[in-house]
């Protein structure tokens, strides 16, 4: 009763409001554009245009109006008068980002009933000094990073909710990363990534639907730097501790009369690494240029990099740590090398004002080759592949439904072999893995007044055939998965700023080649028969429930979620390495995450804002059987899934000559085994950082110092268990690092 008069008083208040009403149209084509969101800037009140480009809002005159859409650019208006017809300019930048909003954001942007949290440019700018990403993604919710080297370069890892980077979908413009066979992307292959993103989007869970493999953990969606944003051209060059140096060069022509625009980037760097012998050396660029017409886009994009550096993939036992926290216990002469190289040409055409169509191909390729000390021999292991792919993604939103439908399809083959030093000429063995990978997804988002429908199914097949050495003397296998992922969910506005999610989604994985082969690089007579056929390790499925609470005000922003992953067949690490330093995985038959997140900023004053975020999380194996001593073990804990992880952060930037920030992550304890046992703990850590740049010449130019692990904590970013004993990664020292932005 009381619900229905105070609906009843807040509809008689607007009727007593001035009625603003009018067209929208293309002023290109004069169309009539739907779904442009009305917002009153001063009451935040909102209404949506119809098919006919109509619009009606209740707000007190005169009323700045702000109309935005997708595919054009916002565009705001001063209302005087009841009557407001507006014309939107079709915007190359906005069309620039359909094929990423479209295929991997959801379709249904932020309000799309998903826990995520998107990294605008501006946070990567202050985030980044080169470190590879998964260092960069510190300190955002529910995510831990450790790097072998104790540095921040080399290889480096991540996780989500505890579960490792195999299980995170990885995509950029699209286009899917995640080696097909190992289901990892080493971000060391491209140095200085961040410097060419445009945002980076973590969504936590399974999310929404995007191509390549699955998003079991959840999604790392990177955007490129766009094209059509203005015309710069900058100078990096930065010195650090661990004799580190970086220099990189980046140009953006901004779009000129012609519709052309270029982008290009290049980078160096080289560190000796914190760890004895663990230094690095890497090279990449990331170049792109683009035609922009009235509703067609045609881009290309390149990038391209090359690592050398002196492996270091070994833990080393808490009590060598204690005399000498720099060991690492392989040769000098372990080494690597590898380059990768992505190649894309994309389409995109705005069919009409309510829809568009994205068609892109890419050939991701990779060939390198490592050293591993196998006593008394050297052995060095090639790897080599090259994969095809297409992503096409369709675009139609009307009347308050919004549908997004793509395909992706990629072949792929990567070959393996592998010589014993000195000779290089007669491999010991040769063997070709191939995979191709079809999948296809449909999204469906419908407003109903406040509230949002959102449906997402994805259907996804994919097979594996091994091809072994011709002197194996084994069959050719082969083997072939097919999925279907069912998501759902609901968003409900209570107000112009405030909104509660819920939503449901069930997603499968294959496992990979390694998991399949027990670890081993080749097969032949000799382990044919230990391994088994190729399903010794079964895909995995996760049932996951989301819900959350968002709010977003021009001081505020918020959102805390629950959620619970209910896992069948989790494809869990065991804790040990294979030969070749790879996680060694089984399944495990029921095991669960559940916990809590909260991710919040609030801007204190203008100049001083304040963020802080926490996940407190529980995680349980129901039966876990260790294959070294053969004991069970029942609601365990699994590895290196800490309880509590959480990140405070201050900035200070008034927008003159100085800004400081300052940042706090705290990592608690976490098992190394699934075992329970007391004595295999990762200790709990906290690192401080903090940041000061001082921008000169009216902000052209600015010079930026950095200190990380201010505190010079001892801790450990990851490890592992041998027998009773822990196996520790450390964690950097105490480090300095100074860049010099020069605008050119």
């Amino acid at each position: 009763m009381i619900a229905h008069f105070l609906t009843a008083l807040f509809s008689a208040s607007l009727q007593q409001l001035p009625t603003v009403s009018g067209q929208i149209q293309n002023s290109a084509t004069h169309a009539p554009v739907a779904g442009v969101v009305v917002l009153d800037v001063s009451s935040r009140r909102q209404a949506l245009s119809d098919s006919a480009g109509h619009f009606t809002l209740f707000v007190p005159l005169p009323a700045t109006l702000r109309f935005a859409r997708f595919g054009y650019a916002t565009r705001e208006v001063v209302a005087a008068a009841p009557n407001v017809d507006v014309a939107l300019s079709p915007s190359p930048r906005t069309l620039e980002g359909v094929t990423v909003t479209a295929a991997l954001r959801g379709g249904s942007g932020e309000g799309a009933p998903i826990s995520q949290r998107t990294l605008s440019r501006d946070e990567i700018e202050r985030r980044s000094f080169g470190q590879e990403v998964p260092l960069l993604l510190q300190g955002t919710p529910s995510v831990t990073s450790y790097a072998e080297t104790g540095n921040y370069w080399g290889y480096s890892y991540t996780r989500l909710r505890g579960i490792d980077q195999s299980r995170i979908n990885l995509t950029i413009d699209g286009i899917p990363l995640n080696d097909p066979e190992d289901q990892v992307l080493y971000f060391a292959d491209f140095p200085d990534l961040a410097s060419s993103l445009e945002s980076v989007q973590v969504q936590r869970g399974v999310g929404t639907s995007s191509a390549g493999t699955a998003s079991f953990a959840g999604s790392i969606n990177f955007e490129t730097a766009p094209l059509t944003g203005a015309a710069t051209s900058q100078l990096q060059i930065e010195g650090g501790s661990f004799d580190s140096k970086r220099a990189s060069g980046e140009f953006r022509s901004g779009l000129l009369k012609n519709g052309l625009a270029f982008y290009g980037r290049v980078s160096g760097l080289q560190s000796d690494g914190y760890r004895y012998h663990s230094g690095v050396a890497g090279r990449s660029a990331l170049v792109s240029a683009g035609y922009f017409g009235a509703r067609d886009i045609v881009k290309v994009m390149m990038t391209a990099g090359l690592l050398h550096d002196t492996l270091s993939y070994l833990a080393v036992p808490d009590t060598a740590l204690a005399r000498d926290r720099r060991i690492n216990p392989l040769r000098p002469t372990e080494l690597d090398r590898f380059g990768e190289q992505l190649v894309s040409a994309a389409y995109t055409r705005l069919l009409s004002g309510t829809s568009s169509l994205s068609t892109t191909l890419y050939r991701l390729s990779a060939s390198g080759n490592y050293d591993v000390a196998i006593d008394p021999d050297l052995w060095n292991y090639h790897l080599d592949f090259v994969s095809y792919g297409l992503t096409t993604a369709y675009s139609w939103q009307r009347d308050g439904v919004r549908v997004n439908a793509g395909v992706n399809a990629n072949r792929y083959a990567r070959d393996h072999y592998a010589f014993v030093r000195p000779d290089l000429a007669d491999a010991v063995y040769f063997n070709t893995g191939h995979k191709d990978d079809a999948s296809g997804f449909a999204k469906v988002a419908y407003d109903v007044r406040r509230t949002t429908f959102f449906a997402d199914l994805q259907m996804r097949r994919a097979e594996f055939r091994y091809v072994p050495d011709a002197q194996a003397d084994i069959p050719v296998r082969s083997i072939a998965w097919t999925f279907i992922n069912p998501r759902g969910g609901i968003t409900y506005r209570l107000s112009s700023s405030v909104a509660a999610y819920a939503s449901y989604g069930s997603t499968s994985r294959e496992p990979a080649r390694s998991d399949m082969f027990a670890g081993f690089d080749n097969l032949d007579t000799s382990n044919v028969a230990f391994v088994g056929d190729l399903s010794r390790v079964r895909p995995e499925t996760v049932h996951d429930v989301e819900t959350g609470l968002t709010v977003a005000t021009r001081r505020a922003r918020f959102q805390g979620n629950l959620f619970s992953m209910d896992f069948r067949n989790e494809i869990e690490p065991i804790g040990a390495l294979s030969y070749q330093g790879l996680p060694l995985r089984k399944n495990v038959h029921a095991s669960y995450r559940r916990g809590v997140e909260l991710d919040a900023s609030y801007s204190l004053t203008s100049t001083l804002k304040a963020s802080a975020n926490a996940t407190v999380l529980r995680a349980r194996i129901a039966d876990y059987i260790d294959d070294a001593s053969g004991a069970s073990f029942h609601g365990v804990a699994p590895l290196l899934t800490p309880h509590v992880i959480t990140a405070q952060r201050v900035d200070w930037d008034p927008g003159r000559a100085l800004s400081v920030w300052i940042e706090a992550r705290y990592t608690g304890r976490s098992q190394l085994d699934n075992t329970g046992n007391p004595d295999l703990i990762l200790p709990a850590a906290y690192v401080l950082d903090a940041a000061t740049t001082w921008r000169f010449a009216g902000g052209r130019h600015a010079l930026e110092l950095r200190g990380n692990n201010l505190t010079n904590s001892q801790r450990y970013g990851s490890g592992y268990g041998s027998g009773n004993t822990p196996y520790y990664y450390v964690l950097p020292p105490l480090s300095i690092f100074a860049t010099l932005k020069l605008g050119i």
